[in-house]
């Protein structure tokens, strides 16, 4: 075990914000709320698996719904904290513990927010490795674990409990139920032991981000180059480099897609690329060709600070570096690339390893 100060918060936030892939929401809002929870009760305390009983019951809390709306919203503590009151109600066990669904964007930074105003342990460890825009598109599915029963809550005290056959149908029924909610609202779910974690959980992805954001701001303070320190983080690769040129973005059915048009720079000058996203960037294609695609991850930097830009912050006339990264293992099985790889998206490409794209291409590290 080791106690997060606010300084590693932050970290967690701005790493988060890289493996969120342009989604899970700007963590900016989710990092005020446990550096508030901190400065209230004191240092957070993150716990390895090893550290705690196997039959430790733990939960994540999240955010469902448009990335958009959550720009508007002051925070989620209310909302989650009802979903968690909820959840225990109903399923009549003690909570042990707090673990992240997805350690991209606010997802990452919420449960530690909670988990310390609970004083319950946060677990170094989440169900993705990665953002992604279905609750179903998680790890634990691939083990056979359960996103329900869930909680969903929004600001007024409202609270429903979905109950499902299959994490498929969370998906369909908590989408809407969040829509209703205005957009976007706070849920717990993914009940699971930590016995049950260390084989579907992708470990050690809190302090992976971490290691993210302490180095972007340490290559900040060194006038180095940020967006260089995070491919000798992650093993990423430059995919482009450009300016903005055009943003489509609409919301549908709870989720922000669009596409995201960057005209070449430097090396890249004459080129364009499209990065097309559903919440989470999902294929990044140069002249039409496709350079990257789920499960592996793609982020789009600020080409000078290296600071990482949401879906829904994107602008005309950014400067910016496309990189991608390679996904966890687990994602690289046949069930995980049918599970969360383009085809599920409705893309009619096969996924190819970044490695292996790259290499085809003769692009090396």
């Amino acid at each position: 075990m080791r106690y997060l100060d606010e300084r590693q918060i932050k970290d967690i936030a701005i790493g988060s914000g890289v493996l969120g892939t342009g989604g899970g929401g700007n963590p900016y809002l989710g990092m005020l709320a446990a550096i508030q929870a901190i400065r209230k009760h004191g240092d957070l305390e993150l716990y390895e698996l090893d550290e705690l009983p196997d039959d430790t019951l733990a939960v994540s809390p999240f955010a469902i719904g448009s990335p958009v709306p959550y720009i508007e919203r002051v925070s989620l503590n209310d909302e989650l904290m009802t979903a968690f009151t909820a959840m225990s109600r109903y399923f009549g066990r003690e909570i042990g513990a707090i673990v992240s669904a997805e350690i991209g964007g606010v997802n990452s930074v919420v449960p530690l927010a909670l988990a310390r105003e609970l004083g319950l342990p946060a677990i170094d460890a989440d169900g993705m490795g990665r953002a992604y825009p279905e609750v179903d598109l998680c790890t634990f599915t691939l083990y056979g674990h359960g996103a329900s029963p869930m909680a969903v809550a929004d600001e007024h005290g409202n609270v429903t409990v979905i109950d499902t056959i299959d994490n498929r149908w969370v998906e369909r029924i908590a989408r809407p139920v969040a829509v209703e909610m205005g957009a976007i609202a706070g849920a717990v779910g993914f009940p699971i032991t930590v016995g049950d974690l260390k084989r579907a959980a992708v470990v050690g992805t809190v302090s992976y981000a971490e290691t993210i954001g302490r180095a972007i701001r340490e290559a900040q303070a060194q006038h180095a180059s940020p967006v260089d320190a995070v491919l000798n983080t992650t093993n990423g690769y430059l995919l482009f480099t450009g300016r903005i040129i055009d943003v489509q973005r609409r919301i549908e059915r709870g989720w922000a897609l669009g596409e995201v048009v960057i005209a070449g720079t430097d090396d890249d000058a004459g080129s364009e690329m499209v990065v097309q996203f559903q919440n989470e960037h999902l294929v990044a294609l140069r002249d039409g060709v496709v350079m990257a695609s789920v499960p592996d991850l793609i982020a789009i930097l600020d080409a000078e600070r290296g600071d990482p830009i949401t879906t829904e912050e994107l602008r005309y006339g950014f400067r910016v570096g496309v990189i991608a990264m390679p996904c966890d293992e687990k994602w690289r099985t046949p069930e995980g690339v049918a599970l969360g790889g383009p085809r599920h998206f409705r893309y009619d490409i096969d996924y190819v390893p970044i490695e292996e794209r790259m290499a085809s291409a003769g692009t090396s590290r």
